[in-house]
């Protein structure tokens, strides 16, 4: 399928500068716009059209590339490289034939092999009979074909929050189309992954062309949640309940750390929120002592077990209060 000219789309020259653009699109998106157009189905569809038309145009690399080759520059995996060198064999460029795959100008990835993605052979020769094209010029058949790196691939995996903070290894099964079957590997997580973490793995995605080298796989990893813990880049945050007496005379209370339990000093008379700090106790970190800190949240627990008569005694506590302990709260 021929391109479409982007700028008759937009009603603009070919040499239109970036405010001449920028005019155009929002005088016809106002002209266009479903709110202004309800139930009008060729207003919509130009209202489309117009919007991508700025998208490309109004990007100075995506222009560029664009004018160079068309929309087919623009999809993904396209190789300029090599877009350039068949142009250059087309127009008379150096050397008497010319040939490479078309995986080669995509990265690699067929028709069948990238995930869905398909092109028109003719946008990338410019309307040359495919024969005649391989068939190299001057009647030479060029039938030279270069090994090629395979398709990366992605994949997810998911990991607690705490193995996220230590390191782990995990085994990913991998559906390999060309052996039919799935195929376990090893996955080293590394310790301090954040949710949505990428880890390459080298020569572990699609299979290479002509003996070439397979492509990588890409791997996210996705963090589950912790019941109290939290993280905030390195630092950990920790919501640890305490007893109204702990609050109120002090004590020493056990906290969980990556390195074990410690004892932490609440101090008297602390406030429920209130933030106590152990350094060094958060989320590793590569540079020496450059670990994280974590932070304890202190969060006053009530009495739950309702066989224990406590009525008499908060209500003792509530009178102790003596002013409105929500005055100073305002909007």
């Amino acid at each position: 399928m021929a391109d479409r000219d982007l700028y008759k789309i937009l009603g603009v020259a070919k040499d239109a500068n970036a405010d001449a653009i920028k005019k155009a699109y929002r005088k016809l998106a106002r002209e266009l716009h479903p709110d202004r157009n309800p139930g009008n189905k060729p207003a919509e569809e130009r209202f489309k059209d117009v919007a991508h038309a700025n998208e490309i145009l109004s990007d100075a690399k995506k222009r560029a590339l664009y004018d160079e080759f068309g929309e087919v520059a623009l999809r993904e995996g396209f190789d300029v490289d090599q877009a350039r060198r068949h142009k250059n064999w087309q127009s008379g460029g150096q050397g008497e034939s010319y040939s490479t795959n078309f995986e080669d100008i995509f990265g690699a990835r067929g028709q069948q092999g990238g995930g869905g993605f398909s092109f028109n052979i003719e946008d990338l020769i410019g309307g040359r009979g495919v024969q005649d094209f391989f068939g190299g010029r001057g009647g030479k058949r060029g039938n030279v074909r270069r090994p090629g790196k395979g398709a990366d691939q992605q994949a997810s995996i998911t990991v607690s929050f705490v193995d996220a903070l230590r390191g782990t290894e995990k085994e990913l099964l991998l559906q390999r189309p060309a052996l039919e079957s799935s195929a376990p590997i090893r996955v080293r997580i590394p310790a301090g992954v954040s949710n949505g973490g990428k880890l390459r793995l080298k020569e572990q995605g699609g299979s290479g062309v002509d003996g070439g080298p397979s492509g990588d796989l890409l791997l996210t990893v996705h963090v589950e949640d912790h019941p109290y813990f939290r993280r905030e880049g390195h630092d950990l945050h920790l919501s640890l309940p305490v007893t109204v007496s702990e609050a109120w005379f002090g004590a020493k209370v056990r906290v969980p750390t990556l390195d074990g339990d410690v004892s932490l000093s609440v101090p008297p008379k602390t406030q429920s929120g209130a933030t106590l700090r152990l350094r060094g106790k958060g989320v590793a970190a590569r540079a020496p002592n450059a670990a994280g800190d974590l932070y304890v949240h202190v969060m006053i627990e009530l009495p739950r077990d309702p066989a224990l008569d406590v009525d008499e005694l908060m209500r003792t506590l509530g009178s102790a209060y003596g002013t409105d302990v929500r005055a100073k709260v305002q909007l």
